[in-house]
């Protein structure tokens, strides 16, 4: 599905990203972790054709991301508040982007019924601008215009970094299941390894700009991950 060659990125003589190899197979759920600096999101960025490489490529079914733009066809990300137009309310936000899809405004609110529990009422009908949210509702909405897409890759930096425990629980559980029922090769980086651990299929571990662990989850890597990052403090 993914698939990256000889990726790198170099500031101020740095490699803040150097991987020479990596396949990401369809219906994949994958946990980026590492700790600041380790290239993550610069990762992500590269992947989504949002910066330069300056060597190497991202191929998405085969097509280098950076010669062609179908691979926004099927593609939904959201890293930050800055992908939002936050001078829309989150009800005008979702009907552009649903219509970027052909999709009408009454197929939009029946599938905006299905995320009730998850903006726990505090998103639709507030009468609010993207921009007066908070970062959390913010993260809702982005998180939820990805989803409205019905993506095959689904990209998410730190969802769960500003949201309440409850909805990170059901973030987590509404991700599984749809990992599940539609096979959405998915990508999630975060800082925090229950989550990452609990969702994840498999874990690949950032340090210093290279993949330094590749690992199929299983009962014993949040002890593995946690006794790494015990080291390096």
């Amino acid at each position: 599905m993914i698939e990256i060659r000889n990726l790198k990125k170099i500031y101020n003589g740095a490699a803040v990203v150097n991987i020479p190899e990596l396949i990401v197979n369809k219906g994949e759920f994958i946990g980026l972790v590492g700790n600041n600096g380790a290239g993550k999101t610069t990762l992500f960025r590269m992947v989504l054709d949002l910066i330069r490489t300056d060597s190497g490529e991202v191929l998405s079914k085969g097509e280098n991301v950076s010669h062609t733009e179908n691979w926004k066809n099927y593609t939904a990300s959201y890293l930050d508040e800055g992908f939002l137009i936050d001078y829309l309310t989150p009800e005008e936000y979702f009907y552009f982007i649903a219509s970027l899809s052909g999709l009408s405004k009454a197929h939009t609110d029946a599938e905006l019924e299905k995320y009730t529990d998850f903006f726990n009422g505090e998103i639709l009908n507030r009468k609010k601008y993207i921009r007066d949210l908070s970062k959390g509702n913010q993260c809702k909405v982005g998180v939820a215009a990805c989803l409205l897409q019905n993506p095959e890759i689904l990209m998410l930096d730190e969802p769960f970094a500003n949201i309440d425990p409850s909805t990170q629980i059901r973030l987590k559980n509404m991700l599984k299941r749809i990992n599940q029922e539609k096979n959405t090769t998915t990508i999630v980086s975060s800082h925090d390894l229950n989550h990452v651990t609990d969702v994840c299929q498999r874990i690949l571990l950032m340090e210093k700009g290279k993949i330094i662990k590749d690992i199929q989850t299983d009962s014993n890597t949040k002890e593995e991950l946690e006794a790494y990052f015990s080291v390096m403090q």
